[in-house]
């Protein structure tokens, strides 16, 4: 286990810490990120931290993938984010995990996790919580749950996040600007 994409994305938190530093707030939620920024021009990378969530959910036992641009940070992608993405597979045991970590983490409106995708926020992040049964396009991501890669946190947790190739095809199953410019950056990674 390496502790290398835990460091990447520490250091992505410090720069987005840095960018937004004199940003005043514009009333754009990470729900309103047009297709080509992505939520780093929202006000959820104001404070973006999703370093306590990610522990509350390794202490909780979750399972959880970090997918999205958290992900594409820990494989080395350099575009900033304001939203945590996760994928989950669905199981009332999952389900307890996720919201004993949403409760330590702040979250006084519990999401509906009976639907495939809902949002939620907590102290220093939200995002989006994806159960495997969400359409991705003709690509399965239940092999995205099995197939996650471990990064382990200097400050003494796993990070479970989805594969590289795999994020690639999310990536070009979403098709959005954004995810093309980032898969993009992804497979120049990768040589």
């Amino acid at each position: 286990m390496s502790q290398t994409p835990a460091l990447r994305l520490r250091q992505a938190i410090a720069r987005t810490e840095e960018a937004t530093r004199e940003r005043a707030p514009v009333g754009r939620h990470p729900d309103d990120a047009d297709d080509v920024l992505g939520t780093f021009a929202t006000d959820g990378a104001l404070g973006f931290d999703p370093f306590p969530f990610l522990r509350a959910l390794h202490e909780a036992g979750s399972r959880v993938v970090v997918i999205g641009q958290v992900a594409g940070i820990m494989h080395g992608s350099t575009e900033l984010t304001g939203d945590l993405d996760l994928l989950w597979d669905g199981t009332p045991q999952e389900a307890d995990a996720l919201r004993d970590a949403l409760v330590r983490c702040g979250c006084t409106d519990l999401p509906d996790l009976h639907r495939e995708q809902v949002g939620y926020r907590v102290t220093g992040a939200g995002g989006d919580l994806c159960t495997a049964a969400l359409p991705w396009g003709d690509m399965d991501v239940m092999p995205c749950l099995t197939g996650a890669e471990t990064a382990h946190d200097p400050a003494g947790f796993a990070i479970r996040y989805v594969a590289l190739d795999d994020l690639i095809r999310m990536r070009r199953a979403l098709g959005r600007p954004k995810d093309l410019r980032r898969a993009d950056e992804l497979e120049r990674l990768r040589t």
